[in-house]
């Protein structure tokens, strides 16, 4: 039987090599996958990221350690990537439900009124008929 914490080597030429190795359960690893924080709102991205032995910064909300309530729609480094223990992952935040934002972008009803271009479409014709231009 081996110490904890030790591996047994065979020599170079075998078809062995290293057969284990134990890890003490409280060593952290070097490295550590990315979790998904997208559709997670501000706070609990701060505190699933921080549980990894990593760190969360919004570059676009200078005020990102005091949002609660906006949603992550995007990250970087992407989930499942594996990085350096203490490494940054890069948020992205929208507006939550019914707080602000851009709204919707398409027109809606009711719609504008006719006339517009068209009106002035047929000016010219009601003018010829009334004989005040030339053909």
């Amino acid at each position: 039987m081996l110490p904890a914490g030790t591996a047994r080597v065979y020599p170079a030429g075998t078809a062995w090599g290293v057969t284990s190795v134990r890890m003490t359960p409280g060593t952290p690893t070097p490295e550590v996958r990315v979790p998904r924080l997208v559709g997670l709102m501000a706070v609990d991205a701060r505190e699933s990221a921080r549980s990894r032995g990593l760190s969360v910064s919004a570059p676009d909300r200078p005020d990102f350690a005091f949002v609660v309530v906006d949603y992550v729609v995007r990250q970087y480094p992407q989930p499942g990537t594996e990085v350096p223990r203490d490494s940054v992952v890069h948020v992205w935040l929208d507006f939550g439900e019914g707080e602000g934002g851009g709204g919707v972008r398409e027109p809606r009803g009711p719609l504008p009124p006719d006339g517009g271009l068209r009106r002035e479409l047929e000016e010219p014709a009601l003018a010829r008929a009334a004989g005040l231009s030339s053909p």
